[in-house]
Order: structure tokens, then C-alpha cells, then sequence
């Protein structure tokens, strides 16, 4: 079956054009359906496919013991650790301000630095390295439990590397970039997630056009070398967004990872979408990432952003909930760092950190992600189910009669994505009827 999407603003007669890139094959083509789908029946199907990707069926079997089942055993479930990542970029201005690091921290336990490990923000001069903002940005993190993303080792766009970079020789130019992955990749080796190596080097091409067309799978291959653990990404934009500009579509990234792979890096790759939105497409959104699935390489929303508009918190909750639902979406970054200047393209909340209508758009999805408060009771036979998003649970499980001495039984457990159904016993020690 073959499957896409497409927006029409207009009623009437329509015709379907299907094209081979390969002379050679023949494409025969029957029975066209399409099936026009209205936003409300769209968002069920988010809603539908979340369910399906996002949570396992889990019943709580109580018994007493002697194993027979127990009725009207009360259950409080209480996520620990949602297992689909979720976060936001931060920058050094969150360092000395105790107002950003609490809004920050109350929500995300995953973050990318905005600027602070770029090439242009830690050797400004050649040999003068200072990774000391970068650090301490990683420092603040990890105390407060958020895992971090590497942005970025090298960059192919020219115009975003040190100045004194541009206009060295070939020769040059490669001594100082394999300096830059050796000394940047070594240094926060086993305490990234992720690196994006070359950033958008699918519309650009700075270190190929000097230093050969294998420049990246070079660069891939040495910062894989020095840090196995954190998986090394192509990250670009325009390629889920649906802009004019169609060098990084998913055709061209399929192609770009083909060209890498046929250089000789046979190593882990991620892909990286940047998601920089205007009014977005869903539908181009959807088969864009069905496309980049068929690699089955790990996908990840990196930037995710909506240029400032009347329906900017609207478009900015249609788009997480489709990347959400998307079985081959496996993180989501929301490109929103403060500063008191403004944010580079969207702020979650104004100065005061208050929230913003975008911020509000996030809060809800960060509820809708997780269980709280949870309260169930088990049935006759001693079961209680429900469907929980993937992660670390606590469940706290009593009867009314058990013994005060030890009133409630306590559990963890977890719900893991190769979960369909999870059956998890509770057996009480003590426990005596009137």
C-alpha cells in the first residue's frame, strides 16, 4: 500500500501523478482511494495512534495468602519516569536566574544548549578554548536530572563558524576540525545523548567543498570512535516543514544518509529534524516521517518552534501531538531558550516567566504524559487494569483488611514500549477477615 497526505482547499475533479526516479521500473497503479478526513477525525486518530504507541494494557492481580483473590484492594499509581523524552533548549542566561532554572526544572528532565557548546562560543581565536559556560550549563542539568543533547560539533553552513575558520586552507581547515571533534567530543564523552556532528550538512556543504565529499562520514566516524554512547545525528530543517526550499526534503536526507553510509561510515547515525514551523501540513508532516522511517533509524523532533502568528499555540499543539502519535518519533525538543531580548524565533513564557499561550500548549501536553494520582479498585477476581504511557511506576496497593501494623503493600514497576499487556501479582502476607 502505498500512502501520503495532501491538504485541498477545493472541491472538484482531481488527478494523481505517480513518478519512478528509476526508468527502469514500471509503476502500475489500481484502485485510488482517497479519503478525505475531517480535523476532528485527524486528532482521533493522533489520539488513537498514541494510544497504541505510547501505553501498555498493565493489570494488577491481588491475592491473599493463601492466593485467592481479593476484592475491593484499593491501587494509587504514580509515575516516577515517563519514558518518551520531552524538553526544551536553555542557554546561560538560566545560570544566574532563579526564576528560569524553577520554571525549568518543574517541567523538563531533557534540554539542548542553545549556543554554548557551538564552535563560534568556545574558540573565538585559534587555540584559546573555553568550554567553561558549556560546562556549567551541563552541570546545572545533570544535578537536576535532565539528560542532554550535543549541539553541535562542526556546522556546514559557512556563515556559523568562527570567523577565523572561513578562509583557511584545506590543509588548515582539517587540522583545526579534527582538533574541534577530538577536544569537544572527549571532553563530554559517556554525558550526551546525542551529537550532531556536521549540523545541516544536507544544505550545506562548507567542509566537502574543501575538504572532499567525504568530509561528514570522516567527522561521523571519529566522533562515533571517541564516544560510542552518544549516537551521532544529522540534524537539518526544512524537511518536515514543507517550505519552498526543498534541499533537505526526505527524499534528499535519505540520500544524504545513503551517501554517508557508501563513504564507509557503517556506524550508529540518528536523524534529526529540526522543525522550524510556519502554519504546518500534517498531512506532509505524517508521510514526510513514514518516509524517514522506512530507514529505522532513530528519529527525533530536535527544534521544534512556530514563528509568531495569531494561531501560533494553536499550529504549536497540532504539531507536538502528530509528532507525538508518530511510532517513529522517539524524542521531542522544543527550540524555545529565553533570554531577555527574546527568543529566537518563540517564547514559552514573557520575562516574568509566566507562562505564554505556547508555555500553557506544553504544560498540558507534559500532564497529558504522565499519570497522577491514579486510583483503581480490584474487581471479584482480584484484578484491576488500566493503559499507562510507557516508564517507571509506583503502586501502593491496600485492603481494608489488612492490619494496621502494615496497612498497604508497595510496588515498583515497568512499562516498557515491547510491553502489550503486563500482569504484575500482589500478594499479601497478612491479612484477616472479620
Amino acid at each position: 500500500m502505498l500512502k501520503g497526505g495532501l491538504v485541498v482547499n477545493a472541491s472538484g475533479p482531481a488527478q494523481l501523478h505517480f513518478r519512478s526516479e528509476n526508468a527502469t521500473v514500471e509503476l502500475w497503479v489500481d484502485s485510488i482511494s482517497l479519503q478525505p478526513f475531517s480535523e476532528d477525525e485527524w486528532k482521533a486518530h493522533q489520539d488513537q495512534t498514541i494510544e497504541k504507541v505510547r501505553k501498555s494494557k498493565v493489570i494488577f492481580r491481588a491475592v491473599d495468602p493463601q492466593g485467592r483473590p481479593l476484592a475491593n484492594a484499593s491501587i494509587s499509581i504514580r509515575q516516577l519516569i515517563g519514558n518518551f523524552p520531552f524538553g526544551c533548549a536553555i542557554n546561560k542566561n538560566i545560570l544566574p536566574n532563579p526564576a528560569y532554572k524553577s520554571w525549568f526544572t518543574s517541567r523538563f528532565r531533557l534540554t539542548v544548549f542553545e549556543n554554548e557548546m557551538k564552535w563560534y562560543s568556545t574558540e573565538t581565536s585559534p587555540g584559546k578554548e573555553d568550554y567553561s559556560v558549556a560546562d556549567t550549563l551541563l552541570r546545572f542539568a545533570t544535578m537536576n536530572g535532565a539528560v542532554v543533547r550535543g549541539h553541535n560539533v562542526l556546522w556546514d553552513d559557512p556563515q556559523y563558524n568562527p570567523s577565523w575558520v572561513q578562509a583557511l586552507s584545506p590543509g588548515d581547515l582539517e587540522a583545526v576540525a579534527t582538533k574541534r571533534v577530538n577536544s569537544i567530543v572527549t571532553r563530554y564523552k559517556g554525558q550526551l545523548v546525542h551529537w550532531d556532528v556536521v549540523n545541516e550538512n544536507i544544505h550545506h556543504n562548507f567542509f566537502e567543498s574543501k575538504l572532499g565529499e567525504t568530509a561528514s562520514s570522516v567527522f561521523y566516524g571519529q566522533a562515533n570512535q571517541i564516544d560510542g554512547k552518544a549516537i551521532p545525528f544529522l540534524n537539518d530543517y526544512n524537511t518536515i516543514e514543507k517550505k519552498d526550499d526543498q534541499t533537505s526534503s526526505p527524499p534528499k536526507y535519505l540520500a544524504k544518509i545513503k551517501e554517508i553510509r557508501s563513504q564507509g561510515y557503517q556506524g550508529p547515525l540518528g536523524i534529526g529534524l529540526e522543525g522550524h514551523f510556519g502554519a504546518p501540513d500534517l498531512a506532509y508532516v505524517r508521510t514526510s516521517i513514514d518516509l524517514l522511517a522506512s530507514t529505522k533509524l532513530p528519529i527525533w523532533v530536535t527544534e521544534l518552534d512556530v514563528s509568531s502568528q495569531p494561531n501560533q499555540a494553536t499550529y504549536l499543539d497540532q504539531i507536538i501531538r502528530e509528532v507525538r502519535g508518530h511510532p517513529a518519533i522517539q524524542g521531542l525538543l522544543i527550540w524555545a531558550a529565553w533570554s531577555p531580548q527574546g527568543c529566537y524565533r518563540m517564547c514559552l513564557t514573557d520575562n516574568n516567566f509566566r507562562n505564554l499561550p505556547t508555555g500553557d500548549v506544553v504544560d498540558k501536553i507534559i500532564k497529558e504524559l504522565k499519570h497522577e494520582d491514579l486510583i483503581g479498585t480490584t474487581d471479584d477476581e482480584g484484578h484491576f487494569e488500566t493503559s499507562l504511557y510507557h516508564g517507571d511506576y509506583e503502586a501502593i496497593i491496600s485492603h481494608p483488611a489488612m492490619p494496621s501494623s502494615s496497612s498497604s503493600v508497595g510496588m515498583k514497576f515497568n512499562v516498557a514500549p515491547t510491553t502489550n499487556q503486563a500482569t504484575l501479582d500482589v500478594k499479601f502476607s497478612s491479612i484477616s477477615f472479620s
